[in-house]
């Protein structure tokens, strides 16, 4: 029941004692229930989170609740229930995220609050199912994937009339869990939990995370891969978006894929496909509706042109900031620009354009820079499953703006980055030759554009001193020689590579089924012969060439910031250098999740300190801030592990720990007592995420 409201109740009892008539009195019950109800929705619990579960509402819904893999034929949702974790304990919360829902902290710290997150207790009003979908997986198509580790937990309508789908990843076994067994562990837990919060903070479109809560049940998983499996703790998140809809939601509908033999299990189904498309659209783009009433075809064209701007917009972001997916499928792909499932994540550390973050993908396919192309390509392959509804002929027009669109959006972000103002042709030019440079050297990627602010416009007193400033920090965030020759150290014996090179020119087509093209061989080759280039260059030596690399650079770019400048007087230029400071400050960031943070965060809550988790993620949500205050989880001297001092293995100038020390920021340190900032240590370099 709600609160009594006193002054409501004797105007009740007032209208019965007259004897006035039975329908006032239940109209003016009604009124009370409804304002009382508003009321207490305002001191929301967990018993009365706002359950609107109108995807199982819209669309059709598995018949059969067996669970075990199997195809689901004919269905969008199976429902399905989270299978129990012992002794539950949370690892953190974001408090943000929970007030989508309008859940408050105090809620958050309930002594029963893990068991209600990790799937142990039912929350009242949701309705737990698994979603049916499909994917292309590294470019072939799968068939059936769906949801086989992650639950629907039902949609909540906050005060604000937001509608938030909220579900559990890690909670058990689903019909499409194949060989799985539905769990998640407490690294990748804390690894997806840590970075749906960071972009979010970044500003990048994303999916939320709501807690991490750990238990004492484990199971086994092989992290390397070498037949030695160890026991970790099973870990559940709660994930918020919009809708977790996918690319691969519309692709059940799917015919057999002449490369793969695979099938939708609801192919040729026009009628799912017209719900799926319906639902879509009225729920999460009722604009189209109005501006297209009555027509599926033309609705789902505008759909898809919302479609390919989202997404444009999303592989924008994500270069803007160095972050490199690492599985980009169909099924990874949101209908609503958001980043999805984080697996094989990774933001750039020293600058590779072909940077792979995901050691699966030995070819090589979903690299930094070839992000945006495959964005591209898998909205040509969500054009292909809108077929029975939207003609190929209309569609792929459509998609073929992508580029277009990219391009402007990227250029736009990387003005933002250099601080410009004003658009020229030749703004390309000046980005190339800057990213030239900085895969060169090897600099750090993050840091070096967070440096850029540190010059000041032509014009302006300090001019000078700032542009020395901007060239000793750039310099700092090069890498050394010793790194250099780690990072070109082949990863292949030369005889071993020597032979698959030579099936490649006798039988390409054997070596393409064996080895998957020439390309990864090809970077092994290169990787050879700049090691042999390297081999004896010292730290002063490239110190050196870093130096004149980078001036040649800061030419380009101080001649591009005098024509910021033209027609200017002296008080203008200082006004348009504070605002340009300020634009690129809050364009790009001071921290990221970087793997070794990440990987700090995850030693200690697997020792049972999760404070580290929390620190960092206090720290993510100001990642574009000089001045952080970390309160309680402030590291103390005494805390520290070690104290990390020397150059290289610190991943940065012991002068320079943080990239714009010269500012007089204030240095965050971990618990191992290394700068959040800093260049990784040496040892980042070998992690394995997976």
């Amino acid at each position: 029941m709600y609160p009594t409201a006193t002054g409501h109740s004797i105007k009740l009892l007032k209208l019965m004692s007259c004897g006035r008539k039975v329908q006032k009195w239940f109209a003016l019950q009604h009124r009370l229930r409804v304002q009382l109800k508003h009321l207490y929705s305002s001191m929301a619990s967990i018993e009365t989170i706002n359950f609107d579960n109108k995807v199982l509402r819209s669309l059709p819904l598995d018949p059969s609740q067996e669970n075990h893999p199997r195809q689901v034929p004919g269905a969008c949702f199976s429902l399905v229930k989270p299978t129990a974790l012992a002794n539950p304990a949370t690892v953190a919360y974001s408090t943000s995220a929970f007030e989508l829902i309008d859940l408050p902290e105090t809620q958050l710290q309930r002594h029963d609050f893990p068991e209600y997150f990790c799937g142990n207790k039912h929350l009242p009003g949701s309705q737990t199912a698994a979603h049916c979908y499909c994917g292309h997986q590294f470019g072939v198509f799968a068939g059936q994937l769906g949801d086989g580790a992650t639950m629907y937990l039902g949609e909540v309508v906050n005060k604000k009339g937001e509608r938030w789908e909220i579900q559990f990843k890690g909670s058990g076994k689903t019909p499409y869990s194949r060989s799985a067994d539905g769990r998640k562990v407490l690294r990748s837990s804390i690894r997806e939990f840590l970075c749906s919060e960071a972009m979010h903070f970044l500003g990048i479109p994303t999916t939320r995370a709501g807690c991490c809560v750990t238990s004492d049940t484990r199971i086994e998983r092989d992290i390397n891969y070498t037949g030695n499996p160890i026991l970790e703790k099973c870990t559940v998140i709660l994930r918020l978006a919009p809708t977790f809809l996918r690319f691969g939601s519309f692709e059940i509908v799917l015919p057999t894929s002449p490369e793969s033999g695979r099938r939708g299990p609801s192919h040729g189904q026009k009628d799912i496909l017209e719900a799926l498309l319906n639902y879509t659209v009225e729920s999460f783009f009722p604009e189209i509706c109005q501006a297209h009433p009555g027509s599926l075809e033309d609705q789902t064209q505008a759909l898809l042109e919302e479609v390919v701007k989202l997404t444009a917009v999303l592989v924008t972001e994500w270069q803007g900031v160095g972050f490199c997916h690492g599985v980009l499928n169909t099924d990874n792909m949101s209908i609503f620009g958001l980043t999805i499932d984080y697996g094989p994540y990774g933001f750039l550390d020293s600058y590779d354009a072909d940077h792979i973050c995901n050691a699966s993908d030995g070819n090589g396919r979903y690299t930094y820079t070839k992000q945006p192309e495959i964005c591209k390509w898998n909205l040509n392959k969500l054009a292909e499953a809108l077929q029975m509804v939207l003609p190929l002929e209309k569609s792929q027009p459509i998609v073929s703006k992508f580029d277009e669109i990219f391009e402007k959006l990227y250029m736009e972000k990387m003005r933002k980055k250099f601080g410009l103002f004003k658009t020229e042709d030749k703004d390309g030019e000046l980005i190339e030759s800057f990213l030239a440079t900085l895969q060169e050297v090897h600099g750090d990627f993050t840091n070096s554009f967070r440096c850029l602010s540190v010059m000041s416009l032509p014009g302006c007193p300090d001019f000078d001193t700032s542009s020395d400033s901007l060239l000793q920090e750039l310099v700092a965030q090069s890498s050394s020689a010793e790194e250099l020759r780690k990072f070109y150290k082949p990863t292949m014996h030369p005889r071993e590579l020597q032979m698959i090179l030579m099936l490649l020119q006798s039988n390409p087509q054997i070596a393409e089924m064996l080895f998957g093209g020439s390309l990864s061989y090809q970077k092994q080759m290169e990787k050879m012969e700049k090691s042999k280039e390297i081999r004896d260059l010292t730290d002063e030596q490239k110190k050196q060439a870093d130096r004149e690399k980078w001036q040649s650079w800061l030419e380009m770019y101080k001649t591009r910031l005098e024509r910021e400048c033209e027609g200017l007087k002296e008080d203008e230029i200082e006004e348009l250098n504070r605002k340009r400071k300020e634009l690129m400050n809050n364009t790009n960031p001071r921290f990221i999740l970087r793997n070794y943070i990440a990987q700090n965060a995850i030693e200690a809550a697997e020792n049972g300190d999760y404070s580290e988790v929390r620190r960092v993620l206090k720290l993510l949500e100001s990642p574009y801030s000089d001045e952080i205050d970390l309160g309680d989880l402030t590291v103390k001297p005494a805390e520290t592990v070690s104290a990390v001092t020397d150059e290289h293995t610190a991943g940065g100038s012991s002068s320079l720990s943080t990239p714009c020390q010269s500012t007089g920021k204030k240095i965050l340190k971990s618990s191992t007592g290394m700068a959040y900032d800093s260049r990784p240590p040496s040892w980042a370099s070998d992690l394995r995420v997976s």
